[in-house]
């Protein structure tokens, strides 16, 4: 019904930069807060990142001031601005997404399948 698609995602050296996307797409009628999230190999999943439906945005300490979380609700699309990069940012980033699929539903998260960001000289 619902779907989000990353993309953006690749390899940078470090000090570079980013913009991951993530686009939802399918029956919506209205979309809540919007999530980036992060897990590198080894280690648990991450919030890194939250703007809410009106427009409030939150960021995990390792990232404030680095990156910036942004939305198009024309497009249904969050992005996600990746500066200053470091070899630590390395993670599958993934989208998440609270949707209302009908005026009188509830709010229901959604997930992307995630978009490979890998920082290395």
């Amino acid at each position: 019904q619902v779907q989000l698609v990353e993309s953006g995602g690749g390899l940078v050296q470090p000090g570079g930069s980013l913009r991951l996307s993530c686009a939802a797409s399918g029956i919506i009628s209205s979309i809540g807060a919007m999530r980036w999230y992060r897990q590198a190999p080894g280690k648990e999943r991450e919030l890194v990142a939250v703007m809410s439906g009106v427009g409030t945005t939150t960021y995990v300490d390792s990232v404030q001031g680095r990156f910036t979380i942004s939305r198009d609700n024309a497009k249904n699309t969050v992005y996600l601005q990746l500066n200053s990069l470091k070899p630590e940012d390395t993670a599958v980033y993934v989208c998440n997404a609270d949707v209302k699929i009908t005026r009188g539903s509830l709010y229901r998260a959604y997930w992307g399948q995630g978009t490979q960001v890998t920082v290395s000289s």
